[in-house]
């Protein structure tokens, strides 16, 4: 169970550096930026209540509520996918690309220590 929680709190970790990165380098006026903290405190709170269903469900150890945190993880492994060609896109955004293939890797490690079966059965001979 401490793997689990320990892989989803990095992964959140990753996110929000994800996030603070790319408010460094702005690349139009509809993105997150370090000039409207608003928009940056707001962005960062939906992550974080993002990564609440997830890190509530690693707590458990049945398995269709580890199905069902499988799910909700391979969307953030998504998320990470689709982040590394817009990184590379923008010339200030490498960064951002190389914290965006650390998550993705990351977030793919959750989900095979979650889908991992726990039990070890000794054979009594």
């Amino acid at each position: 169970m401490f793997k689990r929680v320990f892989m989803v709190f990095l992964t959140l970790i990753i996110a929000v550096v994800a996030v603070l990165l790319a408010a460094k380098h702005p690349t139009g006026p509809n993105t997150v930026s370090y000039d409207e903290p608003v928009g940056l405190w707001i962005s960062l709170g939906m992550i974080i209540v993002l990564f609440l269903p997830p890190l509530i469900l690693s707590l458990f150890n049945n398995r269709i509520v580890k199905i069902i945190s499988v799910v909700y993880q391979a969307f953030v492994v998504i998320s990470f996918l689709v982040l590394i060609p817009i990184g590379f896109l923008f010339p200030d955004n490498v960064g951002v690309s190389l914290i965006a293939i650390l998550g993705a890797l990351i977030s793919i490690g959750s989900v095979v220590v979650t889908l991992k079966n726990d039990s070890i059965k000794e054979v009594k001979v």
